[in-house]
């Protein structure tokens, strides 16, 4: 006889198995999106797509931040630890047995790699001075070679933030203090597999890219707004960037060795 306690399906199974929701998450699982963009890619009205976003926002497998560029827009992200998470508790629910441990997303950065390259990243941003080097230097790092990786700006400022060198050095070993800013127009002709911006303005302004290359948009706001930028006022919001782009970063290589099927 099932109890009681059991007879309910775990909040993941009842939100998942809802086709419309099911799309959202899955058009989520890669990046960030506005409800017009989700509108288009699941072919249900705005009102439909907005009332099953807010569900899953209710349960906290979906957040929403407004855009750097336009504060009329939001960007609605998939937390994929969440959802790890809450999918290995609901094999618990059903049977002790089934309990579910997820998966590391990407083996510990400095373990050693026999894989070749397997993908070939670009991240944007605006100045290339903070968001986009970290993530460069953080995917660099945590895939060991599986990956050829890229940065540059739209208007690349004169140097890389202090800050971003800092939180690299004192939070990840990684070095980057004589990198500099480059420009998008220094990758002319180069193909990526992926381009992914980390700055709103940068992906609601610039043109889609050429080739085969599959655009990815990561929602983060700029580090460099907080605080003066010559102390310590701004540095934890570098460390907040740094830790998002990490993790990020940490459930895209399993992407890169594995493509998602078109």
């Amino acid at each position: 006889m099932v109890s009681s306690a059991h007879a309910v399906p775990p909040a993941f199974v009842r939100l998942a198995a809802h086709a419309v929701r099911w799309r959202l998450l899955s058009e989520l699982a890669y990046g960030d999106l506005r409800v017009r963009e989700l509108v288009a890619l699941v072919g249900e009205p705005q009102n439909v797509v907005s009332y099953h976003l807010r569900l899953l926002r209710s349960a906290g497998l979906v957040t929403a931040r407004r855009s750097s560029h336009d504060g009329r827009d939001s960007y609605y992200r998939l937390d994929l630890e969440r959802c790890a998470d809450t999918l290995a508790a609901a094999g618990t629910a059903l049977h002790p047995a089934l309990r579910l441990v997820p998966a590391q997303p990407a083996a510990p950065a400095g373990d050693p790699v026999t894989s070749p390259v397997t993908s070939s990243v670009l991240f944007v941003c605006t100045g290339n001075s903070a968001r986009s080097p970290v993530a460069e230097a953080l995917l660099r790092h945590r895939a060991g070679g599986r990956a050829e990786v890229a940065s540059a700006g739209s208007h690349p400022k004169p140097r890389t933030h202090p800050d971003a060198v800092r939180v690299l050095r004192r939070g990840y070993g990684i070095d980057i203090a004589d990198r500099r800013p480059r420009h998008l127009d220094t990758l002319t002709g180069r193909r990526f597999d992926y381009v992914i911006t980390l700055c709103d303005k940068v992906r609601e302004v610039c043109p889609e890219p050429g080739g085969h290359s599959r655009r990815l948009h990561w929602s983060i706001p700029d580090p460099a707004a907080t605080g003066d930028g010559t102390g310590q006022a701004g540095y934890p919001a570098f460390e907040r960037a740094a830790a998002e782009i990490d993790t990020r970063i940490r459930y895209l290589l399993p992407v890169l060795t594995h493509p998602p099927r078109t």
